[in-house]
């Protein structure tokens, strides 16, 4: 799941594999694979990168691989956490 924010500031999870596509404009919706739609605090740059950094920990995790230093088995962010975007570097098993 990845946590993201209504544009009440109220915080929610959402299952990445259902979300059919994400649409900006210029407010951030999701719609569902049900067509249920979902407006986000989040730009479309910080959702795919929420879904991105899951992606790859399930991976991580169902492979046994280390996570990169300081990288904890959550993906709920602090409301001030930095979120990477897809386009982030971010280091490969291994390296640091």
């Amino acid at each position: 799941m990845i946590v993201l924010t209504r544009l009440n500031g109220s915080r929610f999870a959402v299952n990445p594999d259902l979300v059919e596509r994400i649409q900006e404009n210029p407010d951030t919706t999701l719609v569902m694979v049900g067509g249920t739609t979902y407006v986000v605090r989040e730009s479309l740059s910080e959702v795919i990168g929420l879904i991105a950094r899951y992606r790859a920990l399930v991976v991580a995790t169902a492979h046994g691989l280390p996570t990169a230093e300081g990288q904890h088995l959550t993906l709920v962010p602090s409301p001030d956490e930095d979120v990477p975007g897809p386009n982030a570097a971010s280091p490969r098993p291994g390296q640091r």
